[in-house]
């Protein structure tokens, strides 16, 4: 993916740049953008040459919401009129990690069994922040199957407290 990482940079570079403003409310439309992007559906139609770049801005913004700013509906055409809008998922993550470059945050993501509440969120989230030393930005996930505990994963680093990771330590000591 070295190719589509290498397109999408100079476009969240150039979008970093112009919503230095509110880089908060930018990277809100960006990922919903991104999310509908990510659609093979989407995508397949968006490819089709009997289709015309306004009509995929047309569904695309039709599904984003009323609420769009004009800033992100002029990006949204910028990127489906080059053609680049399979690389839009690329270009949100590139955007959130120069946002949180700038901010000294990173992203989190948490993997819970059970949902995890407002104040318990807000204690894992203090915790993980020591443990991490950085502001972390966290979101939560159900993975039913860890059975207890959580799994985090920020950036390349994993923390697995869960259950199922310590019944395959046993595992594997119990073998060895």
């Amino acid at each position: 993916m070295a190719e589509l990482a290498t397109i999408a940079r100079p476009y969240a570079e150039a979008l970093f740049k112009a919503s230095s403003s509110d880089l908060a409310g930018a990277a809100g439309w960006v990922d919903r953008l991104a999310s509908i992007a990510g659609n093979a559906q989407l995508l397949q139609f968006a490819e089709n040459p009997k289709v015309s770049a306004d009509q995929v801005i047309e569904v695309m913004t039709g599904v984003a919401g009323t609420d769009l700013p004009e800033a992100a509906r002029n990006f949204l055409r910028a990127v489906v009129e080059n053609g680049r809008l399979a690389a839009l998922p690329e270009i949100a993550r590139q955007f959130r990690s120069l946002k949180n470059a700038q901010s000294g945050s990173s992203d989190a993501q948490v993997f819970s069994a059970f949902p995890i509440g407002g104040e318990e969120l807000a204690a894992v989230t203090q915790t993980l922040e020591s443990r991490f030393g950085r502001k972390l930005n966290v979101s939560v996930e159900l993975e039913p199957a860890l059975i207890g505990g959580i799994r985090v994963v920020v950036g390349d680093e994993v923390l697995d407290t869960s259950v199922k990771a310590r019944l395959e330590q046993m595992k594997v000591a119990l073998k060895a």
